[in-house]
């Protein structure tokens, strides 16, 4: 691993990059202050060069085999559970269990910004809410509240930062109050970043004193959990299970006791939760058993391989089980991995990547020009003992992702799933006014189940017309 450490000047910087074909990075350095110099020079510290060049070689300057595999099947997958499962009420129990041992803490990664969405910072800060303007951080944190007064536990909030958002989303949760929760049990920690480079390998400059760089993808949650302190505060309280989850998905069950019971009863690594497709070439990857690993196959490899698209006789995919991004990681699963991540694989992706030019001019190309490099969370997997638990969620209960403003996977796709979810338990709790059209939005403090919502929600007077959104306190807005 090369990584290097501040030059005492040029020549000695330019003598460590050239031995990998990158002392171009340099050229403007002539005209730099002597802060840019010594920024440059720390990023370039952070960077593994030996890693690069294996990158390079690997994804850029050949071209990449998909994997072989024998045969591919479907995974084994629990179904969503219920109170009717002696199985699952079982799993309940043990889950609960865990959460009121202050076993639990919470991993969320959350270092994009709102760029699809249109908006102008961290996208954990985007108003979600179409009521109340209660923002993805806001939906997070109230279920954390609403898990914290149930099971009479702390469950700490590891929250994983790129650098590009991390001082704003600092200063949201200290602007509003750390959302309810102690100061002292929220975390945040930076990803790692990757440089992106060229086709044919050399890494692009952002600016004349600044690397293209990216966040080093999902996956890179392994290293900073160890690397940023995270894992050793962890075992200080005790915790040997963190619930990993992304942050614009406003729907998630982040202290599910069922899925951490299931977790416990098989003395679990990792496992997943899994959200049925509803079309066949849906944009999510899928679970399945590659020559008996369970593995994720992404949905742009549908046609390296076709058999994902089969269906039985009734005409339902075989391979139903699309990646939801909420998965349960043993402590100990974590440290291993660390210890051998110089093997973890890579990906890498064709990108539009804002650059300058020699002569310094800033280029923002319109079609692709370079390529990043990232790990994903899910290539952990085939690193699990035993066979990694599947469980299968209801999909408009826990799964509404908010990447863009219309279209799959969008905020509007998001608000429509609030309304018909909420929607539903209203109509439990004896709403019988017209709700076509009208926006609902219910404080997860307040009830995250229907049967809870319907208990505390008893003695509720419905508005006659409008919108309508409950408080923590079961108080219209």
């Amino acid at each position: 691993m090369t990584q290097l450490a501040h030059p005492k000047n040029r020549d000695d910087l330019a003598r460590r990059l050239e031995a990998h074909g990158q002392a171009h990075v340099l050229q403007f350095w002539p005209r730099l202050s002597a802060a840019e110099r010594e920024r440059l020079a720390a990023q370039i510290a952070s960077i593994d060069l030996d890693l690069v060049d294996r990158l390079v070689k690997t994804w850029v300057l050949a071209t990449p085999q998909p994997q072989h595999f024998t045969r591919i099947d479907p995974v084994e997958v629990l179904p969503v559970p219920s109170r009717d499962q002696p199985a699952a009420r079982e799993a309940h129990a043990a889950g609960e269990a865990a959460l009121r041992a202050g076993r639990v803490g919470l991993v969320l990664v959350a270092g994009g910004q709102g760029t699809r969405l249109g908006f102008p910072g961290p996208k954990g800060t985007f108003p979600i809410g179409p009521i109340t303007g209660r923002t993805l951080f806001q939906y997070h944190a109230d279920r954390i509240l609403h898990a914290q007064h149930a099971y009479g536990c702390v469950l700490p909030w590891y929250i994983m930062v790129g650098e590009t958002n991390e001082a704003a989303t600092r200063k949201y949760f200290e602007d509003h109050g750390y959302l309810g929760l102690d100061p002292a049990n929220v975390f945040f920690f930076t990803q790692a970043m990757m440089p992106s480079v060229d086709a044919s390998g050399r890494m692009l400059l952002d600016s004349p004193a600044s690397l293209a760089m990216n966040p080093n993808g999902h996956g890179g949650c392994i290293p900073a959990l160890v690397d940023r302190g995270i894992i050793a505060d962890a075992r200080r309280r005790g915790i040997d299970t963190l619930s990993y989850f992304q942050v614009d998905n406003w729907a998630i069950n982040l202290a599910d006791p069922y899925f951490i019971g299931y977790h416990v009863f098989a003395n679990g690594e990792f496992s997943s939760k899994v959200k049925r497709k509803t079309a066949p070439r849906e944009a999510a990857g899928v679970f399945c058993l590659c020559d008996g690993q369970v593995r994720v196959l992404e949905y742009t490899e549908l046609d390296i391989y076709p058999q994902l698209l089969d269906t039985d006789a009734q005409g339902n995919l075989l391979h139903f089980a699309g990646n939801a991004a909420a998965h349960v990681l043993s402590v100990d699963f974590i440290e291993r991995i660390y210890a051998n991540y110089d093997r973890f694989p890579w990906h890498c992706s064709h990108k539009k990547i804002a650059h300058v030019n020699p002569a310094g001019d800033r280029v923002q190309p319109d079609t692709p020009n370079g390529f990043k490099f990232e790990t994903f969370i899910f290539d952990a997997l085939v690193y699990a003992s035993g066979r990694p638990l599947m469980l299968e969620i209801d999909r408009i209960a826990e799964y509404a992702l908010a990447k863009q403003m219309s279209g799959p996977g969008s905020v509007e796709e998001a608000r429509a799933n609030m309304n018909a979810y909420w929607g539903a338990w209203l109509r439990a709790a004896g709403c019988t006014r017209p709700l076509d059209g009208v926006n609902i939005e219910i404080s997860p403090v307040f009830a995250i189940t229907a049967e809870e919502f319907t208990r505390r929600a008893r003695n509720l007077k419905w508005p006659a017309a409008g919108n309508i959104a409950i408080d923590a306190e079961g108080r219209f807005v």
